[in-house]
């Protein structure tokens, strides 16, 4: 009796992952696979909380949108994705679909990662590869260290500017999103006030 072998492709093994693991988060970050588990509540209060800031303030008018766990494209790996908790995009991102439900880098303003159990790919990984796709701004709320995080000027693999926000303080997007709107550090941590 003969056996064939078929050896699977880092995309084939990422497919197969997401669908037996439902509800977890599956990337291809520089050639590797990562699985996130399912979002806590607290993480997704953050998101609700600045997608309702974010429209609120006019954010829609500018011709861009915030969209939840949304497909990245990214140029480091033939099948490198990666999918942000939060992203603000180009109104017309549609037009920039690469496949796998992944979009261009060009369409992102602005992209963001609550850390969860594996908050080392949010704050090392994924810091290289946003940078490396020229994604204006990178915002980390970074649970494990107890602040927030804004990288802007993606030079290389890295970020020529990084602002850290502490407890008590409010983190202001940049500009160059055109609204004019901050976030308390406390409520992005912690999810919604009580």
């Amino acid at each position: 009796m003969a056996v064939i072998l078929h050896e699977m492709t880092t995309a084939e093994a990422a497919d197969r992952l997401s669908s037996q693991l439902p509800g977890h988060r599956v990337e291809i970050l520089k050639g590797s696979i990562i699985v996130t588990p399912p979002p806590d509540g607290p993480h997704q209060e953050s998101l609700g909380e600045l997608s309702y800031e974010f429209r609120r303030s006019g954010g829609r008018e500018t011709g861009l949108k915030e969209i939840q766990g949304i497909g990245l494209w990214l140029p480091s790996g033939p099948d490198d994705y990666a999918i942000p908790d939060l992203s603000i995009v180009d109104a017309d991102y549609k037009d920039a679909l690469v496949e796998k439900n992944c979009y261009a880098p060009h369409v992102f303003h602005l992209v963001l990662e609550v850390t969860s159990s594996n908050w080392g790919n949010d704050l090392a990984t994924k810091v290289e590869t946003y940078a490396e796709s020229r994604i204006p701004v990178y915002v980390v709320v970074d649970r494990k260290h107890d602040q927030v995080l804004v990288h802007t000027d993606p030079e290389g693999d890295k970020y020529g500017t990084v602002v850290p926000y502490k407890r008590g303080t409010s983190v202001p997007l940049p500009a160059s999103l055109g609204v004019d709107v901050a976030f308390s550090v406390d409520l992005l941590l912690d999810g919604g006030e009580d």
